[in-house]
């Protein structure tokens, strides 16, 4: 659990505004996430969010002040790019970094509640699916949706995933999943924010990639 908990998300403030700074610095954290469930198919999405993270800061660093919130930066690129806006910029890079990390989100949560496979309780499949159906499926074609039905087979151990959180150490699944709890609270309240964000401002696009 010590991949995500180095890394700890700031908690938000009571107007919901996500500052870009800390946001970007806590995000470009999270990429080795993805080698933790072993398929080199996630590794496509480990470098969106890479990429993702750049493109958005680029934008920040041509004027801090001016972009030091996430909604600063959608408000004024909706004004700077006009009929091209949402599908440009800052804006429609984080239109896909966080459906990254609504997976994330979602694939830890569903650890946390206890979903499990009866069947086969040492996997994660039915976690990481959950993840994949709530925040990508429909963002993807059939043959990308055929290649991650593929992948989500060679999903890994339950036990083994814990570790690879734990950067290799052994430690009980109870203390790992407490961690996991933590790292959720202000992780989970910056992706809803921004989730809330994009639909206040009806900034989301549905094409598929």
């Amino acid at each position: 659990m010590a991949l995500l908990m180095e890394h700890q998300f700031r908690q938000l403030p009571a107007d919901r505004q996500v500052e870009t700074r800390p946001f970007l610095e806590a995000v470009s954290y999270l990429p080795p996430f993805f080698d933790c469930l072993g398929s080199t198919i996630f590794a496509p999405i480990k470098a969106d969010i890479s990429g993702n993270v750049m493109k958005i800061k680029a934008v920040y660093d041509t004027n801090p002040l001016r972009f030091k919130t996430l909604q600063q930066i959608l408000e004024s690129e909706k004004e700077m790019h006009g009929g091209e806006w949402p599908k440009a910029g800052a804006t429609l890079a984080l239109m896909w970094l966080k459906r990254g990390l609504k997976f994330i989100q979602v694939l830890l949560q569903s650890l946390v509640d206890g979903e499990r496979d009866n069947n086969n309780p040492n996997h994660i499949r039915v976690n990481v699916t959950k993840a994949y159906d709530m925040a990508l499926r429909k963002h993807h074609s059939w043959l990308v949706q055929q290649l991650f039905k593929a992948a989500l087979f060679a999903a890994p151990y339950r036990s083994d995933f814990m570790k690879a959180l734990s950067k290799g150490r052994d430690v009980k699944e109870e203390q790992c999943l407490e961690k996991i709890r933590k790292f959720l609270v202000n992780f989970s309240a910056t992706v809803d924010a921004i989730y809330e964000l994009y639909n206040k401002m009806n900034a989301d696009l549905n094409y598929t990639v």
